[in-house]
C-alpha cells in the first residue's frame, strides 16, 4: 500500500479525497496526511455543521480557505476557483438528500499536479436519525 497514489491521475486524487473526508479524528486526518504527502498528493480537511440550504456558500468557502491554509493551493483566481467548483459539484451531489436537513461531517481537499478534487461527508438529518451522503468533485488547475 506504500505506492498506493505513486500515479497521481484524477482517480487517485479523487480517492485521496474521500480517504480524508472519512477521517475520524485530527490524529488519523494528520496521518493520512503525511503519508499523501509522501505520494505526492497534498491534502486539506475541515468538519462542518448546519443546516444546509443555509450553509452552501459557507462549506465552499471552508474549502477554498484550508486549501490556501494548509498550501493545497495558492491565492489565485484559477486556483480558487477550481476548489470552489468541485466543491459545489460535491455538494450537488448530496443536495437531494440534505435540502431542508442539518448535515454535519467533513469537507477534504486533495491535489496532485494538476488534478484538484473536493470530497464532502455528511450525515444528514435530525438528531440520531441521519442518513449518509459522500459527494465528490474534480478539476483540472
Amino acid at each position: 500500500m506504500v505506492n498506493e497514489f505513486i500515479n497521481n491521475g484524477s482517480k487517485e486524487v479523487v480517492k485521496a479525497a474521500i480517504l480524508m473526508a472519512l477521517t475520524g479524528d485530527r490524529a488519523e486526518e494528520k496521518a493520512l496526511k503525511t503519508k499523501l504527502a509522501k505520494n505526492g498528493i497534498k491534502t486539506a480537511a475541515v468538519d462542518y455543521g448546519g443546516e444546509f440550504i443555509n450553509s452552501i456558500m459557507k462549506i465552499v468557502e471552508r474549502a477554498v480557505v484550508s486549501s490556501k491554509r494548509e498550501g493545497v493551493i495558492i491565492e489565485c483566481h484559477n486556483e480558487e476557483g477550481a476548489v470552489a467548483g468541485a466543491a459545489r459539484e460535491a455538494l450537488t451531489q448530496v443536495m437531494p438528500k440534505a435540502l431542508g436537513l442539518n448535515v454535519g461531517g467533513k469537507i477534504a481537499v486533495a491535489r496532485s499536479g494538476e488534478h484538484v478534487a473536493v470530497a464532502v461527508f455528511f450525515g444528514i438529518g435530525l438528531l440520531h436519525l441521519n442518513e449518509i451522503a459522500i459527494g465528490t468533485g474534480h478539476r483540472v488547475v
